[in-house]
């Protein structure tokens, strides 16, 4: 049995294991440390988006299970969108919070491990469920006699669920492997959240292997449901065109266009931060397109929903005018 000597210092305490690995008792997350006089205002910033987050897509949840008029597959699927972004943000924002108002940025090994897990799975399913978006879109539009049948409430259902749990295994195993490498150097993370790119910077050893395996489960989860987006659109657009009148394509356009928005508002991001080349050079680059995705996005789809939709507009001044009367 052979243990690897480390020196113990603040901040970067490690736990001697076995075969001369090395594995962190806990992280740093640096996150905006290198501006500690905008804390305060980040803090405040990141709350109040936060609350327009929870505010916004619960309001959508809300007025889509209550409105009978928006008891339709596509407003199903949203409402279920709006849910998993709640979710989505809740993984890696409260966190930020925190070390914002404690100003310490320390995570527990299994804690940096559980969050990054979540956010992967959380953001393999909303991958996915854009995609069951697209294909309800894509059936509405181009095979309208049959989407009552095509997209009945047993195959939503199944399209949901199988867009919550096919990411699972594959992110849980993907969690497993990067947590698994030596980590020899440091325990500080230039980043504010527990993810892929800023740990594999952090790892020692040839980790090409790892790092091939990352951008082919990220080909996966991304490239291909967005390739399939593209698909349906494209077949949606061809339709389009062929409606005989002006305000035919003008509708089909609408109920696609916010749709469209949030795809590659999510895609654009996310797609670069994990398909690009490994490089130290953009950290800050990094982090700004990490905010874009992981909470700028999610505050953006209920006001893209809602203030491009008039079935939503509608909905929320009826609910508002109950509560008034209330």
């Amino acid at each position: 049995m052979q243990f690897k000597h480390v020196n113990l210092q603040r901040g970067n305490k490690l736990k001697i294991i076995e075969t001369n690995l090395t594995l962190p008792m806990e992280f740093v997350l640096l996150g905006f440390s290198d501006i500690p006089k905008l804390h305060w205002f980040l803090f405040g910033i990141f709350l109040f988006i936060y609350i327009i987050i929870l505010l916004g897509n619960g309001i959508i949840i809300l007025i889509t299970r209550v409105e009978p008029t928006l008891q339709t597959p596509m407003y199903f699927f949203i409402s279920h969108f709006s849910f998993l972004e709640i979710c989505y943000v809740s993984v890696t924002l409260p966190r930020m919070l925190v070390d914002l108002f404690t100003m310490k940025g320390s995570i527990s090994f299994f804690a940096c491990a559980t969050q990054m897990c979540l956010f992967l799975i959380l953001g393999a399913t909303e991958c996915f469920l854009l995609a069951v978006m697209a294909y309800d879109r894509y059936v509405a539009i181009c095979y309208p006699l049959h989407y009552p049948v095509v997209m009945n409430h047993k195959v939503c259902t199944q399209l949901v669920v199988g867009s919550w749990v096919i990411g699972i295994p594959i992110q849980v195993g993907q969690t497993y492997q990067i947590l698994s490498l030596p980590f020899c150097e440091s325990n500080q993370i230039n980043h504010f959240f527990c993810d892929i790119p800023p740990l594999l910077k952090l790892a020692c050893g040839n980790i090409f292997v790892n790092e091939i395996v990352v951008f082919i489960f990220a080909v996966l989860i991304v490239t291909v449901p967005f390739m399939f987006i593209l698909a349906s659109y494209s077949r949606i657009i061809s339709t389009i065109l062929k409606l005989p009148s002006n305000t035919g394509r003008t509708k089909a356009f609408s109920t696609c266009s916010s749709h469209l928005i949030v795809v590659f508002l999510f895609y654009g991001s996310a797609s670069i931060t994990y398909l690009k080349p490994k490089s130290n050079k953009y950290e800050g680059t990094d982090k700004l397109l990490s905010l874009f995705y992981t909470i700028l996005t999610p505050m953006f789809n209920p006001l893209i929903y809602s203030l491009r939709n008039k079935d939503v507009t509608g909905a929320l001044r009826k609910l508002f005018t109950r509560l008034v009367a209330v």
